[in-house]
């Protein structure tokens, strides 16, 4: 008889980070969480923002929620959790990743919509919001979807996450928190700072700006490649991301 796998529910060891730079050179894999989806953030981050930022029942919202990292969280830490993304696809894994069985967990609600107009949320309706937008479209997460950000450069990028600012201000609970993770990018040699870049974007929505923390990138897809241009053609591998958190 082949024996069920036991299936471990929480971090081990878990401890709330409380400086601000963040490194999880082991990226999680507790519950359903997995690296298979390109791009996924690690699931300490979520963790350490739901439970720094809101309390048990507290409505949380991930509008570019790919495979639904933050939604296991959610689910895991009893909060109720809406997802959404403009993928399909992306909703069938994460869909996949949320049915888990559990007892005394919150409660996750998948949509397929688009992060700049979120009508189907009323006005002041969220406690918080945590999201990982893609970095314009150094990650194409469809080949077809027009509304698809991913496919944007980074002028056309920006021009629209100030929509998704925009949105984000207006559903969200007035005191309450939101954190997004960006990173920046690279063209033609010289560093593009699309995460000080979507920063700007967001305090002009007005948000007020109140931490600004370091996430070093580990494991990073093709480093070898990448490692022999940066010394051939002068330039350091970009290993940070930004999570920036706003309050309203």
């Amino acid at each position: 008889m082949v024996k069920k796998k036991q299936i471990v529910w929480e971090p081990e060891n878990f401890e709330l980070e409380t400086n601000t730079v963040w490194s999880f050179p082991d990226r999680g894999k507790w519950a359903t969480h997995d690296a298979k989806y390109r791009g996924n953030w690690s699931p300490y981050i979520p963790r350490n923002i739901i439970l720094r930022y809101s309390k048990e029942n507290d409505i949380v919202l991930d509008q570019f929620v790919g495979s639904g990292t933050t939604l296991v969280e959610t689910r895991l830490l009893n909060r109720r959790g809406i997802g959404v993304d403009i993928n399909p696809n992306a909703l069938k894994i994460a869909e996949a990743h949320v049915s888990f069985e559990k007892e005394n967990t919150g409660e996750a609600k998948l949509y397929q919509g688009d992060s700049r107009d979120l009508h189907f949320l009323p006005d002041d309706y969220v406690d918080l919001i945590a999201t990982h937008p893609p970095y314009a479209n150094i990650i194409e997460y469809s080949e077809d979807i027009e509304e698809d950000l991913s496919h944007l450069k980074v002028p056309d990028f920006l021009n629209e996450m100030r929509k998704v600012a925009a949105e984000s201000y207006r559903v969200l609970k007035k005191d309450k928190f939101c954190a997004i993770l960006i990173g920046d990018t690279r063209q033609k040699g010289n560093i593009i700072p699309l995460g000080f870049s979507v920063m700007e974007v967001f305090k002009e929505s007005g948000f007020k700006l109140k931490e600004i923390i370091i996430k070093e990138q580990h494991n990073c897809k093709a480093t070898g490649f990448w490692k022999t241009n940066s010394v051939k053609y002068n330039f350091l591998l970009i290993a940070h991301e930004y999570l920036f958190i706003f309050k309203k």
